[in-house]
C-alpha cells in the first residue's frame, strides 16, 4: 500500500513538473544559446549553429592538442611545440574557435549567460576526459580583481567548478592570483602576449602545500597562443606541481 501511494505521489509530482515546464516554455520559449532563434529544447543550440561547431578530435598534437590534418602518430607534436615546448604538460580543447563557437563564448563571457556553462562543460568533459582522470585538483585561470568586479563572475571558474564536480576532484577557485591587471590579449601577437602576462600570476600562499607533488588541471574558456597557460604553468611548476594540464572550451586554430 505504501509503495502504491509513493508511486501515485511520484506520478503527481512528475506531472506537476511537466506542467511547470510547459508553462515556462509558453511564456518564455527556449531559444538557441548561440543565435537566439527558437529551439525545441532549453539549453540547446539550433541545427544551423550546431552544424557550424567544429569539435576537435584525433589526430592532434600530443602536447598542446593542436589538430592535425592527417594521422601522424599518437606521440607526434606540432611544429610550435617542437620549436618551443610549452610549460604545461598537455592541453586539450573541445572545439575550434570559429564563427559558430564565437557567439557562444562571447555570450558566456560578456553577456551574463551563465546558463551556457553546463553545455560547454559537456563538450569539455568529452574532449578532456583523460586530463580530468589524471588530475589531482582543478583550478581556473584567474581574473584580476578589478576585471572580476566589472564582469561580476569568472567564466573560467564556472567551468572549472562544474568539471571538478563531474570528475570528483577538489576545486580550488583561488589557487592562482592575478597580480597585474594585464591589458586584453586580443590585439597582441604571440611575443606581445608572452610579455603581457610575464610575472602576472602567482600561487596563493595558503595553497602552496596543495600544489607540491600534485597534477593540476587548469581551466580556461579559449586558448589562443598558450601564453597565459604557460605563465600559469610556470608558477605552478615553481611551487612544486608535478604536472600541469590545460582544458579549454575552444582554441584558435590558424588556417
Amino acid at each position: 500500500m505504501l509503495q502504491d501511494r509513493d508511486q501515485r505521489i511520484d506520478a503527481v509530482l512528475a506531472g506537476a513538473r511537466a506542467a511547470g515546464r510547459l508553462a515556462v516554455d509558453l511564456l518564455l520559449p527556449p531559444r538557441c544559446l548561440a543565435c537566439g532563434d527558437l529551439v525545441a529544447e532549453a539549453s540547446s543550440v539550433c541545427a544551423e549553429c550546431w552544424s557550424g561547431l567544429d569539435f576537435i578530435t584525433k589526430p592532434y598534437c600530443a602536447s598542446c592538442g593542436y589538430p592535425f590534418e592527417y594521422e601522424v602518430g599518437e606521440a607526434a607534436v606540432c611544429a610550435g611545440c617542437e620549436a618551443s615546448p610549452p610549460r604545461f604538460d598537455r592541453a586539450r580543447a573541445a572545439m575550434r574557435y570559429n564563427e559558430a563557437s564565437k557567439p557562444l563564448l562571447l555570450r558566456f563571457k560578456h553577456a551574463d549567460k551563465a546558463e551556457l556553462a553546463p553545455v560547454l562543460v559537456r563538450f569539455m568533459a568529452r574532449a578532456g576526459g583523460e586530463l580530468l582522470a589524471g588530475a589531482d585538483l582543478v583550478a581556473p585561470v584567474p581574473l584580476h580583481r578589478w576585471r572580476l568586479l566589472r564582469r561580476r563572475y569568472n567564466q573560467s571558474a564556472l567551468l572549472a567548478k562544474q568539471l571538478a564536480a563531474e570528475a570528483g576532484r577538489p576545486f580550488l577557485p583561488d589557487l592562482l592570483t592575478r597580480r597585474r591587471n594585464t591589458p586584453p590579449q586580443g590585439q597582441l601577437g604571440r611575443e606581445g602576449r608572452t610579455r603581457n602576462v610575464a610575472g602576472a600570476f602567482a600561487v596563493a600562499p595558503h595553497h602552496r602545500d596543495d600544489v607540491a607533488g600534485r597534477r593540476v588541471l587548469l581551466v580556461d574558456d579559449v586558448m589562443t597562443s598558450g601564453a597565459t597557460a604557460n605563465a600559469c604553468a610556470a608558477v605552478l611548476k615553481r611551487s612544486g606541481a608535478e604536472q600541469v594540464f590545460l582544458l579549454t572550451a575552444a582554441r584558435v586554430v590558424l588556417a
